[in-house]
């Protein structure tokens, strides 16, 4: 065990023994002593953190501590009533501390109590509940705040996840402290009661055992139990103003004693109105003139130096100003910031600010926070950053969408109008301005508010504008997924499977593949649409394979075949039969013919001519499909598929090509057509 842990378990047991085991005087003294510092460590604690989960143990520190102080009050009380000399400690309180009277004690002692019930513990527990409570509420809003920081790339994923922690953690407190402050409420009232049962059973005791003046007794006894009252309540007075303290302070990380006085002294104005207003009550009334008019002077002349420092500062701080405006004019231009490149970008006209902008009701923001959602559930990565920002340079309902700083698409929107599409079979067609649906080119047009309800009685599909931006940056972000997928993104994804995985992540990298072989592998998966989601299976995979070849495409058709239930999910609706095209196997073989292999892995070197037939008749094979709305599915052997998508990828970047063995024994399928040369 730590020290640290040896010494609290020390404390605790000590309190639990104090209320069982009698101790001497000596021992009392020695613990009452330590009782003070402690109180005296905690509130000069909560005075100087910088924040309040600085002591984020409060509430658990005020258990223990309430706990050993009543644990003391309960050994002085063994002694007043046992000995009749509960130590020096108490003795010197009440009758230092209290006068050595028993009036002046009691009311000292009553004020105390006052002080600390009426005053302190109860601004500080309703405080701490109004404090819980707004800290909860506001929670979903601080949360959003961060998911938006985020998504423009104000704050990394890092300092995200340390603010939510923060937030998590500053609710905890609260909501503790709101509870804690009950503990200091109910020592006050505990020690009350036990003064006056100290009081009432010395007394009668003492009558009892020495049968001497009744007032002597009272006068004997009293003082020491006003002095064990007061030697628990001073302390705990201190930690209940350590609570207050706390409690008020807030979040601020500023330095707390130089805010209070900047803020207290800090306008030479107040001074001198304070100064004005002394000076009259000492000079125009019976008050000591030669107090009240020197106070009144000190606070004037600490004005006049206030306003003094107050101008030095202004000119220091213009003067630094203007040199560091001078610094960077003389300072050549610091290109490393703009050698950064950011992966996703969607750039807007003025007119769509409103869309992105929180405070004018704009959602944007929240809809990037879903998409990033959907396409780490669907594709099973983690899409990086994406920076919205306006630019005055383009029309004002234009926007363009860059991957790593190159635009790739752009579209425009109407920014007080829908958009309707008609899904074919709409009889009835409604006016207005024709467009083209952005993202997939598809015929549209604009209509207002007023025509909204009745186009989508009519069976129109119709889209809000944050919806169509939206689908847009979906479908750019899956087309251009692969190359997004960085060996970073790869080496944390490694380390989310190494939790839960070591064995295998040890045995795959680096001994068998490297960062840069997986990457590829993944890469090779999400350009196709597969999910890597299930990052257990590819690996094993991999494990399973990599000792023989280290190709990449070969492996990514193992781990394929090894996902072939998702692949078959995706594209074989359960219960139904699907139509596909078949490849004649005399292509096949001549694509296999064709086939070289180098140290930079395979290519093709079929004849063009064979190449433009066979095209052709994906061509008119696939077409078939897509005329009856049906995906554009290529059915090939497995050691054929890898070259056949690669031979149609130029030309079909849509089409599907499966091998049989990607496909679950229960799927039905009916070919429609064969690809031939």
């Amino acid at each position: 065990m730590k020290k640290a842990d040896i010494g609290v378990a020390i404390y605790l047991m000590a309190a639990v023994i104090f209320f069982i085991i009698p101790i001497p005087s000596w021992v009392l003294d020695a613990m009452l002593a330590i009782n003070i510092s402690v109180a005296m460590i905690i509130l000069f604690n909560a005075l100087f953190v910088k924040e309040v989960l600085d002591m984020s143990f409060f509430p658990t520190l005020l258990l223990f501590t309430t706990i050993f102080r009543i644990s003391l009050n309960v050994s002085s009380t063994r002694l007043i009533l046992t000995t009749g000399d509960p130590g020096n400690v108490v003795r010197t309180f009440g009758q230092f501390v209290g006068g050595g009277d028993l009036i002046i004690g009691m009311i000292v002692f009553i004020v105390l109590i006052l002080i600390q019930f009426i005053v302190i513990n109860k601004g500080s527990e309703r405080v701490a509940e109004v404090t819980a409570r707004f800290t909860l509420d506001a929670m979903p809003g601080k949360q959003m705040a961060i998911d938006a920081d985020l998504n423009t790339g104000a704050i990394t994923e890092k300092e995200a996840r340390e603010r939510r922690n923060k937030i998590q953690q500053e609710s905890s407190f609260f909501g503790s402290m709101d509870g804690a402050t009950k503990y200091v409420k109910g020592d006050a009232t505990a020690g009350l009661i036990i003064t006056f049962i100290n009081l009432i059973g010395g007394t009668v005791m003492g009558y009892m055992r020495t049968g001497g003046a009744l007032m002597d007794i009272i006068q004997q006894f009293g003082v020491l139990t006003i002095g064990d009252g007061l030697v628990s309540q001073i302390p705990s007075l201190l930690i209940s103003l350590a609570t207050g303290i706390l409690v008020t302070k807030g979040s601020s990380e500023a330095d707390f004693g130089g805010v209070l006085i900047s803020q207290l002294f800090g306008i030479p104005k107040v001074m001198y109105m304070v100064g004005a207003a002394l000076s009259f009550l000492g000079l125009f009334t019976p008050l000591q003139w030669y107090l009240f008019v020197g106070l009144g002077a000190a606070f004037i002349a600490t004005g006049r130096v206030i306003q003094q420092n107050v101008k030095v500062d202004a000119i220091e701080e213009d003067a630094a100003e203007e040199e560091n405006a001078a610094e960077e004019i003389r300072r050549p231009e610091n290109v490393v910031s703009l050698l950064q490149v950011d992966p996703i970008e969607l750039e807007f006209g003025y007119g769509i600010i409103p869309l992105a902008d929180v405070n004018q009701g704009g959602d944007l923001l929240d809809r990037v926070v879903m998409i990033r959602r959907q396409i780490a559930l669907e594709l099973g990565t983690v899409v990086p950053i994406i920076r919205l920002r306006d630019n005055i340079q383009l029309n004002p309902n234009q926007y363009i969408i860059k991957i790593k700083g190159i635009q790739v698409t752009e579209g425009e929107i109407l920014f007080d109008h829908y958009m309707a599409m008609n899904p074919g079979y709409v009889e009835e067609e409604i006016t207005g301005i024709p467009t083209f649906e952005p993202s997939f080119h598809l015929p549209a047009i604009w209509i207002t508010e007023g025509q909204r309800e009745r186009a989508e009685s009519l069976g129109y599909t119709v889209v809000d504008p944050p919806s169509i931006i939206a689908t847009h940056l979906t479908e750019v972000i899956r087309a251009h997924i692969a190359e997004l997928l960085s060996r970073q993104d790869v080496s944390n994804l490694i380390g989310n499977i190494k939790e839960t995985n070591a064995a295998l992540v040890d045995e795959l990298t680096p001994k068998l593949l490297g960062i840069g072989e997986i990457q590829k592998v993944l890469q090779n998966l999400l350009r196709e649409g597969i999910s890597i989601r299930d990052l257990l299976s590819i690996f094993e995979t991999l494990a399973d394979h990599a000792s023989t070849t280290r190709d990449t495409d070969v492996l990514t058709e193992y781990v394929r075949q090894n996902l072939k239930r998702a692949i078959s999910n995706k594209y074989f609706p359960t219960n139904e039969t699907t139509s596909v095209v078949t490849l004649d196997p005399q292509v096949e073989q001549e694509i296999m013919a064709s086939v070289k292999q180098t140290e930079q892995g395979a290519y093709l070197t079929l004849d063009p001519e064979k190449t433009r037939a066979i095209m052709d008749s994906v061509e008119t094979e696939v077409s078939k499909l897509e005329n009856v709305g049906k995906n554009p599915i290529v059915i090939t052997s497995p050691i054929v598929r890898m070259y056949f998508k690669k031979l149609t990828e130029d030309y079909f970047k849509d089409l599907i090509v499966v091998s049989y063995n990607e496909i679950e024994s229960n799927v039905e399928l009916q070919s429609v057509g064969m690809v031939t040369a």
